[in-house]
């Protein structure tokens, strides 16, 4: 079986149950008479997302910009930040409490805070909120990555008098990369998480998490739902290209020549 056939193969079952769920939820609003501020019907949705796109769609770029800033920002830090703690256990002993309780807090909790230090209807107290998330799986997944190279691959590398930078270019660098990337898929889905919670506290009047609280107020639910529905969509969207550039680059990985 050739690989395509093999992923169309491997995406039936999600298909399948996606199929039956928006049936289940269809028929159940009609058998229950469930309300619309409750539950709107999928047909609605769609039917919102349809016509009220020329406004959702600017305001999910919008908002996925800010998420695409506060991934990279976050994801590029818990690099650099796993980088040193792998390098010097000092500095791991002084970051990791700090880094481990700045992630314990709430989203919620950060928010407001963030959009006291910068201009509420600016895209960086957003971004600084994705990227607060982004950074801790990135940053334990790289630094898990660097320490999982193999001892004698090292040994070797020390043998031919390579530096310590040839060994984490040559070495720990390509042993850490599927863990990166794994990371990075995790992180590309809170990053807009992020970015809608925060625009919830304050954000421009065209961003996708103001239209959707917006909406909600007003009682047109249905668009509310198709403004999740691009978040969703975006999100997806991003989680894709990060698999993309995982496919091309980790070559060698055996999960990765399957997919």
């Amino acid at each position: 079986m050739n690989a395509t056939a093999r992923q169309a193969r491997d995406w039936v079952p999600a298909a399948a149950v996606f199929i039956l769920a928006i049936a289940v939820w269809q028929g159940s609003i009609a058998a229950f008479h469930i309300q619309q501020f409750l539950l709107p019907k999928p047909t609605a949705i769609v039917s919102s997302f349809w016509n009220e796109r020329h406004t959702l769609w600017p305001a999910g770029w919008m908002t996925f910009q800010e998420a695409l800033g506060g991934f990279v920002g976050g994801s590029l830090i818990g690099m650099a930040v796993a980088t040193l703690v792998s390098r010097f256990k000092i500095v791991g002993t002084a970051l990791m409490p700090i880094a481990i309780a700045a992630n314990a807090i709430p989203i919620i909790a950060f928010a407001p805070i963030f959009n006291v230090w910068f201009n509420p209807l600016s895209p960086h107290s957003k971004m600084a909120i994705s990227g607060v998330l982004c950074f801790l799986p990135v940053m334990v997944n790289t630094l898990r990555g660097l320490q999982s190279a193999s001892p004698r691959q090292i040994e070797l590398m020390r043998s031919y008098a390579a530096s310590d930078v040839e060994i984490w270019r040559r070495v720990r660098v390509p042993t850490a990369l599927p863990f990166v990337f794994t990371a990075l898929k995790v992180a590309s889905v809170l990053a807009m998480i992020g970015a809608v919670v925060g625009e919830y506290f304050g954000g421009s009047f065209n961003a996708l998490g103001v239209l959707i609280r917006s909406k909600a107020q007003v009682f047109q639910f249905e668009t509310a739902w198709a403004g999740i529905l691009v978040a969703s969509l975006l999100g997806i969207a991003l989680y894709a290209a990060v698999a993309l550039a995982e496919r091309l680059i980790v070559r060698w990985a055996p999960e990765t020549r399957d997919s």
